[in-house]
């Protein structure tokens, strides 16, 4: 048995938002309703999958619809997943200059980066609701499913409304506190993974 390694951080159970009252509220309720979202996008993808690949199977021909269901769920786990990633400290990040400065230069480089990114999210936000409308306009619809092509891009203004808020969020908790923090919960540094002998 191989006990789980105190500087790996375990994301796996349940949130807990390093913002007080109200904010932290609303950050719990997200990464809640992001959970819900990632889970069953993956479930139901890989059942729907798992289906098709049977039906082929069994009857020579699969199901019709199975391409146009992963679409959807493939559309849904990305914007989900975009803020995820920005509640766990997870985007790539390019920090050799930023490594290189103070502590203070860090938490006013990293709030100015949190404002940036939660201003270019509801940007995109915006746009894709437009995105969206012009699909409403055009009234194209799936072939296989039969309903309007827009509901399926509805998750795009979703996820990036939820990653600007979260990013939002990054910045009032890095504003609050006396460490620098990559997200509400993820305090800014490098986990050492190698093992000593």
């Amino acid at each position: 048995m191989s006990e789980k390694s105190p500087e790996i951080e375990d994301d796996t159970g349940s949130y807990e938002s390093g913002l007080p009252g109200f904010l932290g509220t609303i950050d719990v309720f997200i990464s809640k309703v992001e959970a819900v979202m990632l889970a069953m996008g993956v479930i139901l993808m890989a059942v729907n999958t798992c289906v098709n690949v049977i039906a082929r199977f069994v009857f020579q021909e699969g199901l019709f619809f199975s391409g146009e269901i992963n679409r959807i769920l493939i559309i849904l786990i990305t914007f989900a997943g975009i803020g995820y990633a920005a509640r766990h400290g997870r985007h790539i990040r390019m920090s050799a200059v930023y490594d290189a400065i103070p502590t203070k230069g860090r938490k006013l480089l990293m709030i100015i980066i949190a404002l940036f990114t939660s201003v270019v999210m509801f940007f995109l936000c915006y746009h894709s609701y437009g995105y969206i409308e012009t699909l409403y306009e055009r009234g194209r619809i799936l072939p296989a499913l039969g309903f309007e092509i827009w509901w399926i891009y509805i998750w795009a203004p979703v996820g990036f409304a939820i990653t600007g808020i979260q990013y939002f969020l990054t910045a009032i908790k890095n504003f609050t506190s006396k460490d620098v923090y990559l997200s509400t919960g993820v305090v800014d540094g490098y986990a050492d993974t190698e093992s000593e002998v």
